[in-house]
C-alpha cells in the first residue's frame, strides 16, 4: 500500500503516544476544517491524510483498548466533512475536541 505519509507508516507512527498520534491527527483535521469553505480540493487532501492518520492509529497494538474511541472519531469527523451531518458535529467542536491532545502533549514534555 502506497501511503501519503511514507516515513511515520514504516514505524515511526507507532512510536508516539496515542496522545502524540492523535495531535496530529488534530493537525490534518484543523487544515481540512481552516480549507473547507476556502479550496475544497486542499480540504479534500488534509481529509486523505487525517484519515491515514486515523487508520495508522487503529493499526497500532498499544492503541487496542481505545479502539472504539478512534473508530467512532473517524466516523464522525467523515460525517461532518462530507456534509452527512447526522451526529450534528461542529467545526468549532472538532477543534476542540483535538485541540485538548495538543494540550496534554504539551504537559507530558
Amino acid at each position: 500500500m502506497k501511503y501519503l505519509h511514507q516515513e511515520l507508516a514504516s514505524g515511526r507512527w507507532q512510536k508516539l503516544s496515542l496522545m502524540e498520534q492523535m495531535a496530529n491527527i488534530g493537525s490534518e483535521i484543523g487544515r481540512a476544517i481552516n480549507w473547507k469553505q476556502k479550496d475544497f480540493k486542499t480540504a479534500t487532501g488534509a481529509y486523505y491524510r487525517a484519515l491515514e492518520l486515523f487508520e495508522l492509529t487503529l493499526a497500532d497494538p498499544k492503541n487496542r483498548k481505545r479502539l472504539k474511541e478512534v473508530s467512532r472519531s473517524k466516523e464522525m469527523f467523515g460525517d461532518w466533512f462530507l456534509d452527512i451531518n447526522q451526529y450534528r458535529s461542529t467545526a468549532e467542536e472538532w477543534q476542540k475536541y483535538f485541540l485538548q491532545f495538543n494540550y496534554a502533549v504539551r504537559i507530558n514534555r
